[in-house]
This record gives C-alpha cells, structure tokens and sequence, in this order.
C-alpha cells in the first residue's frame, strides 16, 4: 500500500459496501476531487443537517489524507454544503466514508437521491508537526491579528433592499444576494 506511480498518482484500497454504487471517480481529467455519491436518499429541511453513507470505507496509505469538500453545484443550487468542511478522512480510518451535510436555504427543503454526487474527496500528502513549546513566539509582520484584522470584509447592510439586477434560480424564484458585490451577466 502507499505505491505512487510515475504520473504521481497514488494508490487508494477501496472498499464497496454497497455494489451498486459507483467507486469514487474523477468527473474530468486533471480534477482534484473524485465525486462521491449517496448510498440513501435524503431530504433535508432548511437547517436541517444529516451525516449521509457513501457506500465506500477507504484505506489510505500512511502520510495522506482525504479531505471531503462540498460540491459547489450543491450549493448553489439548493443550499446543500458540507457542515465540518472540508471533513477530514485519516490514513488509519476504515470505516465507511459519512459526509456531514447541511441545508442552509432558509426556505427550501433539499431532495438528495441515492447515486446523487454529494460531496468530493481530495487526497493529498501531509507533513507531520513536532510541537514544541516556547516562552515566547517570534515576531512576524502579522503578530497577533486575526479574524478580520487584515481588513477585505465589510458586513452587509441588510436595513435596505439589495440592489442590482432580479435575480432567479432554476425554479424561477427570486434570489436574494447581499454583501456580494457585481454580479456579472
């Protein structure tokens, strides 16, 4: 386990807990996430979060990890994303692969099907940390700001409408966007 070809590709030992299912695949060459799908169907209200089978237990050689990442078609469809993401798969995990989702429309129920995409897996090396306490840190340019302290966000003003162009999703109804800036056309 753990052999690494020419092209770099890494070996994975996958395990179908479910046949029917397709094993984790790349839609297009040069992806860096290989799709997985939903073992079950599932419905998700708004707010409404479920941990989703996959069908799939991996064995990752030791020095990776598989990081689950959202589908962004996902969620700017219906709002569905990954709650913890990216969720993180370790080399000595092996059991089924569960993706934790979560229906953020305030709205809509979400309506997931059984071989629908739900998530994607990254697999990539890691480098290991030695931790090593210290009475002082050094200095750096940055020192000790942080969330936000680097400025680039301003809260949205949501006391008015938003402006710009109607907005409407694939069902036709309206969208509302706010603190995103142009939208291009």
């Amino acid at each position: 386990m753990g052999t690494v070809d020419a092209a770099g590709v890494v070996d994975v030992l996958v395990q179908r807990l479910d046949e029917e299912l397709p094993l984790p695949a790349y839609a297009q060459p040069g992806d860096a996430g290989a799709d997985l799908v939903a073992s079950r169907d599932v419905t998700l209200a708004p707010g409404e979060r479920a941990l989703v089978p996959t069908g799939v237990a991996i064995a990752l050689p030791d020095g990776y990890v598989g990081l689950v990442h959202p589908r962004s078609g996902l969620a700017a469809r219906l709002g569905v994303t990954v709650l913890n993401a990216p969720g993180t798969v370790d080399a000595g995990y092996r059991g089924e692969i569960l993706v934790n989702l979560v229906n953020h429309d305030p709205a809509r129920t979400a309506r997931l099907h059984r071989g629908d995409r739900i998530a994607q897996l990254v697999v990539q090396r890691v480098e290991r940390a030695r931790f090593r306490p210290v009475e002082q840190l050094p200095e750096s340019s940055r020192g000790a700001g942080g969330h936000g302290s680097t400025g680039g966000f301003t809260p949205a003003d949501r006391s008015a409408p938003p402006t710009g162009p109607d907005r409407r999703d694939d069902a036709g109804e309206s969208v509302t966007i706010y603190g995103c800036g142009e939208v291009a056309e």
